[in-house]
């Protein structure tokens, strides 16, 4: 750009023409200021010459800033609720830890909702002596963690596996009093050594539990189907298709929930009891429960 009050010098027209007039124009633009030069030419024809090099602005002078982005909406992206928000679930892990310190508690005599028997057991036990109990408690604390991250709030009927008790009717009336949606009590069996398999214990109508016995079935459905996802077989020994209704089982005869009992194996057998104690297998166990779970509470919504 020359100096002499914002001119450029004339150009040429192709055709040879003399240029006849300079016309000197200051354009103030939205991105700076531009020089135009206009050329005319004798021929009529009119040439523009535009500079888009910004220019340093005079003293006095305003430049406009509109802004260089169009204003536009953004739309959060949709977070799906939670499989199990505002759900309760039941937790019972059968038996406890500390049980097989203490007889006289277990003896105590309690009602079953049908007859009576004694509070508790300890459980079986691995010819290695891995406790049920203690693969009870494991997967129990696996599967609640897995509820809630679904979104769900777990009750579990104990919180440790060293302590004694509480015993079958105590145990029923803690999941009854939280009103869950569901209910799962988790065993393992100490059946004949040659028998493998799990199998889902389901309430028999004793009247307590009159109004749960179809949803404890279709529960009990849902289970079966998840749980062969493990690489457990359906039960060779004992029930039919995987089921086995029990009327003798505090538990179930006391619920007021859907409920059922999963004996998630056979302790005695060496081929299941080798997956029993893997903690690859409880996480799988405790995966396939909860989406049992998830699976049960949804059918139920609609």
């Amino acid at each position: 750009m020359g100096s002499g009050g914002g001119h450029r010098h004339a150009r040429r027209s192709g055709g040879g023409s003399r240029t006849v007039l300079i016309v000197g124009a200051v354009v103030v633009g939205i991105a700076g200021v531009a020089v135009v030069g206009m050329l005319l030419t004798r021929g009529g024809s009119v040439h523009a010459d535009v500079s888009t090099k910004p220019t340093a602005h005079y003293p006095g002078t305003t430049a406009a800033h509109p802004s260089s982005t169009v204003p536009t909406t953004t739309t959060p992206p949709t977070t799906a609720p939670l499989p199990l928000a505002g759900k309760v679930v039941g937790i019972d892990p059968g038996h406890n830890g500390g049980n097989f310190s203490d007889p006289t508690f277990l003896n105590q005599t309690i009602w079953n909702g049908r007859e009576s028997e004694s509070c508790d057991t300890t459980g079986t036990e691995t010819d290695g002596g891995y406790t049920e109990a203690t693969y009870n408690f494991s997967v129990a604390e696996l599967l609640r963690a897995d509820l809630t991250a679904d979104g769900a709030t777990v009750v579990m009927t104990r919180n440790s596996n060293t302590g004694v008790g509480p015993c079958i009717d105590q145990r029923a009336k803690i999941l009854n009093a939280a009103n869950p949606a569901v209910s799962i009590d988790i065993h393992a069996d100490g059946g004949p050594a040659s028998g493998r398999g799990f199998t889902v214990l389901e309430p028999v109508d004793d009247g307590i539990n009159s109004a749960v016995i179809t949803s404890s079935e279709q529960f009990g459905a849902d289970l079966i189907n998840a749980f062969q996802q493990t690489g457990m077989p359906i039960s060779t020994y004992d029930g039919t298709s995987g089921v086995a209704y029990r009327p003798d089982l505090a538990g179930l005869n006391l619920t007021t929930e859907p409920k059922v009992l999963i004996e998630c194996g056979n302790m005695r057998n060496v081929t299941d009891a080798a997956m029993l104690v893997s903690p690859s297998f409880q996480q799988a166990a405790a995966s396939a429960m909860a989406s049992a779970i998830v699976r049960f509470v949804h059918s139920e919504q609609s």
